[in-house]
């Protein structure tokens, strides 16, 4: 089959002989599916991916294709990946949960004869449709909210977190090792498409991987000496990882020139993919320099897989330093007492290490474009009285509480506050834990953002089902 859609516009209970067959105990969803179920089947929160779908036809004269894929309805898809994020599962594993569970099945709309989509037309969809896509489902769920679930925002509390990035401890010299791996690896595959035999990107993980052993070693004296050691081994493997980039380099200048005729097409490619990687290495490369000079790095890349994350320092004593992406939320709710669960809006982020104040005005931005006018906002003491009033001024809150720095006079409304914001430190644990916020699957800025807002999609989701059971 060729051009076959693998996204429809929709697709009701499905139903075959085989559904009919079972028992109403069988065929009925446990309460918590129900409730999720019932708020999931309004057409209306599907349209952001309608008009996505309908732009995508209009501009590039064809909606998303592949070959020999089966149709997956749009409900299907979203109730899918909000399982995913709800049970923390990855796409392997939510293809043969839902394979094998009935409910599941019925739950995501899928027949008890009709086969389920496949994990990489799922993890290919969610890459496509991107973050923003996800972000106007969360806009018309909190929109629905506030028309017929009687939702009426009353405050705002907003903090940031730590996003981490799903890659292990770094060190230059692992990042070095790293390189000269993913180096010889592009440049045999390359070199293989272009027949070339003499030319070629030298293997030198056997070299670095005596200078990470000798570090090893030598780290243990914990001395002056050692330290000096240390440096002069990180040395050792920049100079290595440098003769990989020259070598990378000269192989593909020499893929571009022999680009001609069949194939040329995925030579170009291959050739752009080494010098993309050619370019982080000589990054880390630097930075090795750097630091044996002992100069101060700005821009320090942690990862080769996924050069958008930096290291991040937020003071805590169990993790002093983290690795990944800042992100803030804003949690809108009803009320200010013990245990208030609202809605969070769209996180708002931006690469680097950003402080507080520069991604609160996004952020008020969302709230204002979501028309969310609360009377109180609660912040903790990182952000500044004076940019966080300036930002949060279009909003006309009748009270923003600065934790430490401005608070109001009576000590009743100020307990009442302190204890309020808090709670926000709270439903960020609680988001790491049950919705997988603690560390993003998905590599890059925009990976990232994909699986913040597909984790803040279900979790508001599950709030709006517990307030209607």
């Amino acid at each position: 089959m060729k051009g076959v859609r693998v996204l429809r516009l929709a697709a009701g209970q499905a139903e075959s002989l085989w559904d009919e067959a079972l028992p109403v105990e069988v065929r009925e969803l446990p309460e918590d599916l129900a409730a999720l179920d019932r708020l999931l089947s309004d057409p209306e929160l599907l349209g952001p991916i309608v008009e996505r779908f309908r732009r995508e036809v209009v501009e590039e004269r064809r909606a998303v294709l592949t070959d020999g894929r089966p149709t997956i309805a749009m409900e299907a898809y979203v109730r899918m990946m909000v399982l995913k994020q709800r049970f923390r599962w990855g796409y392997r594993t939510l293809v043969a949960e839902v394979s094998d569970s009935i409910h599941l099945r019925r739950f995501c709309r899928i027949s008890l004869s009709e086969r389920v989509p496949d994990e990489s037309t799922i993890r290919k969809l969610t890459r496509r449709l991107g973050p923003e896509t996800v972000s106007e489902l969360t806009r018309a769920l909190i929109g629905k909210a506030t028309r017929e679930k009687r939702f009426r925002p009353r405050a705002v509390r907003i903090d940031s977190t730590v996003v981490e990035a799903d890659v292990k401890h770094p060190t230059d010299a692992g990042l070095a090792s790293h390189g000269v791996r993913a180096l010889a690896r592009e440049g045999r595959r390359l070199a293989g498409r272009i027949g070339e035999t003499k030319r070629r990107v030298r293997d030198r993980s056997r070299a670095i991987g005596r200078r990470l052993r000798a570090i090893g070693r030598t780290i243990r004296r914990r001395s002056g000496e050692a330290k000096a050691e240390v440096l002069n081994f990180t040395a050792e493997t920049g100079e290595l990882l440098e003769r990989s980039v020259r070598e990378a380099r000269r192989l593909a200048m020499l893929a571009r020139h022999r680009a001609r005729g069949r194939g040329a097409q995925a030579k170009l490619k291959a050739a752009k993919r080494l010098e993309e990687l050619a370019d982080r290495c000589e990054k880390v490369v630097r930075q090795i320099r750097q630091r044996v000079a002992g100069e101060p790095i700005k821009d320090r890349i942690v990862s080769l897989a996924d050069p958008d994350a930096r290291p991040i320092r937020k003071g805590k004593l169990g993790k002093p330093n983290e690795f990944g992406y800042v992100t803030q939320l804003a949690e809108v709710t009803e009320n200010t007492r013990r245990g208030a669960r609202g809605l969070i809006v769209p996180a708002a982020t931006a690469p680097g290490n950003p402080a507080e104040n520069t991604l609160l005005p996004d952020t008020a931005a969302e709230l204002k474009r979501l028309g969310i006018s609360p009377r109180e906002i609660a912040v903790d003491g990182g952000f500044q009285p004076g940019p966080t009033n300036q930002a949060l001024a279009e909003l006309a809150p009748d009270r923003v509480f600065i934790a430490g720095h401005q608070q109001p006079q009576s000590k009743r409304t100020a307990r009442r506050l302190a204890r309020y914001r808090t709670g926000e430190e709270g439903r960020i644990s609680h988001l790491k834990r049950r919705y997988g916020l603690d560390r993003s699957r998905l590599k890059g800025s925009q990976g990232q953002q994909i699986w913040t807002e597909w984790a803040i999609l279900a979790y508001n989701a599950d709030t709006l089902a517990a307030r209607a059971r």
